[in-house]
């Protein structure tokens, strides 16, 4: 079989006679998924407040028993709405918003605050690791998650959590969500916008749900999933 090889005499003589051509020729970029970029900074203890529909999402399809803790008050946009529905809520942060009781942080709290027996809330996903010591997310999610899911057993109450949808299909999260007694799922069946900058306004990267979890719910029963 005849193989023609390059001169490798004749490469040289280019390289000596043109330096410039070691230099790296510009390349194609690699294909791969298109990176979404929001136009905003990720807030400090990954703080965005929900708006009023989301937490009125939730409180038509479940009846939460008890006076309610929402641990992650924030500025108080989710307990407002808790309030306005004749729920008693008891609001707590890790950081001072001006509304609640601060430097409350709920993974170091080993009881329910006075009766409470439901605990709702958007939690801090850990995208930022903006807490000392917070692990990123999932971890950050799934830890918050057992930690309530222990708090609420105690009081044989419920949680709900405000998470994004595709979360739910994580090995170790579905892991722990398929020990607990997980009741409902609501689906959002629109995005999020937690910023209001007029027709600057972005629309939402992610889809939501609310995860309910009822510890009076009958062993073995399927959660119910809806749509809000």
């Amino acid at each position: 079989m005849d193989v023609t090889l390059p001169r490798l005499d004749l490469a040289i003589e280019q390289i000596v006679a043109d330096p410039a051509s070691l230099a790296a020729k510009p390349t194609k970029p690699p294909r791969g998924r298109p990176v979404h970029l929001s136009g905003y900074e990720r807030e400090g203890q990954d703080f965005y407040a929900t708006p009023a529909w989301v937490t009125e999402a939730l409180l038509r399809h479940v009846r939460l028993r008890g006076p309610v803790w929402e641990p992650c008050c924030g500025d108080g946009a989710m307990s407002r709405v808790l309030a306005a529905h004749g729920h008693s809520v008891v609001s707590t942060d890790i950081a001072d918003r001006r509304f609640g009781e601060a430097g409350v942080d709920f993974l170091a709290c080993r009881s329910v605050p006075g009766t409470c027996r439901s605990i709702v809330t958007n939690p801090p996903y850990g995208d930022s690791g903006s807490h000392t010591g917070q692990s990123r997310s999932p971890n950050a999610m799934r830890d918050f998650l057992s930690h309530a899911l222990m708090l609420t057993a105690s009081v044989q109450g419920q949680l709900a959590l405000l998470v994004r949808l595709q979360w739910i299909a994580g090995k170790r999260v579905a892991d722990v969500m398929s020990a607990a007694p997980f009741s409902t799922v609501i689906v959002l069946n629109r995005r999020i916008r937690w910023f209001d900058m007029g027709e600057r306004t972005n629309h939402g990267q992610h889809h939501h749900a609310w995860v309910v979890f009822d510890h009076a719910h009958p062993p073995g029963l399927p959660p119910a999933m809806l749509y809000a």
